[in-house]
């Protein structure tokens, strides 16, 4: 049976989540019994072979009984067998080997609270990413946003095809007609309505209609799923991929799902928590200064910007403009001019900040609200910045929406270096276009190695 990555990489994380939790269960055994016995027997190699066998075959045998199966419908009772079934054959597996290679000298009292242990832990974790899934199907926030596209009759038969399961966890924006309207409407559908993917089947289509099609996707970094023939593309990656049982042809041209993208989601939200953590004197610095200097207006300051695939969310800082400052733009601009070409809006020694607010941009110190978006998952440590939605919508290439094709981030290429320099949004955009077609875990690294020196010795800040 066809399999997809994202059900592939569920499957792997939930099984290296199981495996901890029998060793960790175990573990617990052991120190309960010595705690039970109050013995201080430090012969732990006796148990060692035991978790030679029980860690790495108790997640590969529970996915034989299906345990990893249709989560979000398994009832507890169906779990509870599949769970006794697994824990008996590696009751067996243990017990033959301990026949064969006459080892019975294991402590039997933490084979049995293991296995009790293993039982619990496992179970608790399977009810509870039951629970969980079942939750983010009720919130529509959590749904990914998707297009169906095709002829009427074609669309309604592939949703006819896919698993509910599946099915249940997209929020349909709408059913794209190829044959009656035109391409440049889904230009906008995929800009209006933060389209994360667009599925194709368009079998009975033009193959020129479905070519401009997939280029609305290329252009602005929407994922395009196609049940049809191959279709040569100059940006995206081809790869096959399936929806329940139906082969799909994928064309991406952002990073693809991966190990370095979790272990990235879960760097993000850890390090920066700790860094809010760190840095907790410079907030209450931050604060004491702009309450000094500009009393009786907002010590921070939120601006709706452009999130991934440009869903708007709200960013912080620090403060470090007069009260009215949007107010004030469009004088400033009238009267400074823009040092960046394009819909951004950049100018040195901008007469709206006030002189401790500029010390803030000085040491990047006004960001630090923003480690809040990455510990809510808005942002990223590393990533294209964040423009203003009035900004995006500004944008006069469409091409440049595939800058929102991840998510954004406090620091990026431009941002670790060079941006005293750059005065082309063309180049900004290069840059951040580099970023996502080149991405890896280590890219992330160098780009925040770079960012340390920037900021301690406030190399282009504005």
């Amino acid at each position: 049976m066809a399999i997809s990555r994202d059900e592939s990489f569920r499957i792997q994380a939930l099984q290296l989540t199981d495996a901890l939790l029998v060793w960790i269960a175990f573990w617990i055994g052991w120190e309960l019994r010595s705690f039970v016995l109050d013995t201080n027997d430090t012969a732990k190699e006796t148990i060692n072979w035991v978790l030679y066998i029980a860690v790495p075959f108790t997640p590969l045998v529970l996915e034989k009984f299906g345990f990893y199966d249709h989560l979000r419908g398994k009832t507890t009772g169906k779990a509870i067998v599949q769970l006794i079934k697994a824990l008996l054959v590696i009751a067996l597996m243990i017990g033959m080997f301990a026949v064969f290679a006459k080892l019975m000298d294991t402590r039997r009292l933490v084979l049995g609270l293991g296995f009790l242990l293993v039982f619990l832990l496992v179970l608790v974790r399977d009810r509870t990413t039951t629970v969980w899934l079942r939750r983010r199907v009720a919130a529509d926030s959590a749904k990914e946003r998707v297009v169906l596209a095709g002829s009427s009759a074609e669309t309604h038969a592939l949703l006819a095809e896919i698993d509910p399961e599946i099915r249940d966890n997209w929020n349909i924006i709408e059913h794209f007609d190829l044959d009656a309207r035109d391409v440049t409407e889904l230009f906008d559908l995929l800009k209006d309505e933060a389209v994360s993917r667009v599925i194709f089947s368009a079998k009975e289509t033009g193959f020129e209609k479905v070519a401009q099609a997939v280029e609305a996707c290329e252009l602005q970094g929407v994922e395009a799923w196609i049940a049809a023939s191959f279709i040569r593309t100059q940006i995206a990656r081809p790869v096959f991929d399936a929806l329940g049982e139906k082969p799909m042809l994928v064309l991406r041209s952002t990073p693809e799902l991966s190990w370095e993208l979790l272990c990235k989601e879960i760097f993000d939200r850890v390090a920066a928590a700790l860094i809010i953590l760190i840095s907790l004197p410079l907030w209450i610095f931050a604060y004491i200064g702009i309450r000094i200097q500009s009393p009786g207006a907002p010590v921070f300051f939120s601006q709706m910007r452009a999130g991934k695939y440009g869903r708007p969310f709200r960013m912080w800082k620090f403060r470090t403009m007069v009260a009215n400052a949007e107010e004030l733009l469009a004088k400033v601009k009238e009267e400074h001019g823009n040092q960046m070409d394009g819909p951004v809006f950049k100018l040195d020694r901008d007469p709206r900040i006030f002189p401790f607010g500029a010390f803030l941009r000085k040491l990047s110190i006004d960001e630090l609200p923003q480690l809040l978006n990455v510990v809510t998952g808005d942002m990223s440590l590393v990533g294209p910045r964040p423009l203003p939605v009035y900004e995006v919508e500004a944008f006069s290439d469409i091409s440049h929406r595939r800058r929102l094709s991840v998510k954004p981030g406090i620091t990026c290429e431009w941002q670790a270096g060079g941006r005293n320099k750059i005065t082309s949004f063309e180049d900004w955009v290069e840059m951040d276009l580099r970023y996502i077609d080149n991405w890896s875990l280590w890219l992330d690294f160098k780009i925040l190695a770079r960012t340390v020196p920037a900021v301690l010795f406030g190399h282009g800040a504005k």
